[in-house]
């Protein structure tokens, strides 16, 4: 009879023992399964931030490019202005010949020479650039015409003389290059 007690108790522990191994065993199954989508959710996460910060990076860039375009665009005039003063005190703005001052307002025109080639200088390292299409055929992309005119031996439609030089940045007409060209 002793030994028939015991035999009860035994199954009775290996039912519970299963119950318990199977609750473990759901539990478990049911961790990994939270931990997959958690998983899943944090690397979501970061492939969303990496875009994000992306795009927050190129939207400072163009930010950067729009605000040199418009800086350009400002000075450009000035630049324009300060060719034409040394062109009108008959200096070359281009030239290395310095022109130093020797009384008859070679001072002045010297110092205008400074601001101009600094001016210049500035917009060249922001990434502008000048283009003078003389001999060029004409593309009203990059060309504005101010006048056509005929010339012996030149062909219709290319650039006799550039007015004002064009300016572009990264590729980009910040003003077209105002032209005269052949018919």
């Amino acid at each position: 009879p002793a030994t028939e007690a015991a035999e009860p108790d035994a199954s009775a522990e290996d039912s519970a023992g299963s119950d318990v191994e199977r609750d473990i065993d759901e539990l478990l199954e049911d961790t990994q399964r939270e931990r997959d989508e958690y998983l899943e959710l944090a690397k979501r996460t970061r492939a969303d931030f990496e875009n994000y910060r992306r795009r927050a990076a190129d939207e400072v860039r163009e930010a950067e490019r729009r605000g040199k375009s418009s800086l350009a665009r400002e000075l450009i005039p000035s630049l324009d202005n300060l060719e034409r003063a040394l062109r009108a005190a008959g200096i070359d703005p281009d030239s290395d010949d310095d022109g130093e001052g020797n009384g008859d307002g070679g001072g002045l025109a010297h110092g205008v020479r400074l601001v101009y080639r600094e001016i210049r200088s500035t917009l060249e390292r922001a990434g502008v650039e000048t283009y003078d299409p003389t001999g060029e055929r004409f593309d009203p992309r990059w060309h504005e015409a101010l006048a056509t005119r005929a010339q012996e031996g030149s062909e219709a439609g290319v650039v006799l003389e550039t007015v004002e030089k064009g300016y572009r940045l990264d590729g980009q007409v910040l003003r077209p290059a105002r032209v005269v060209v052949s018919q």
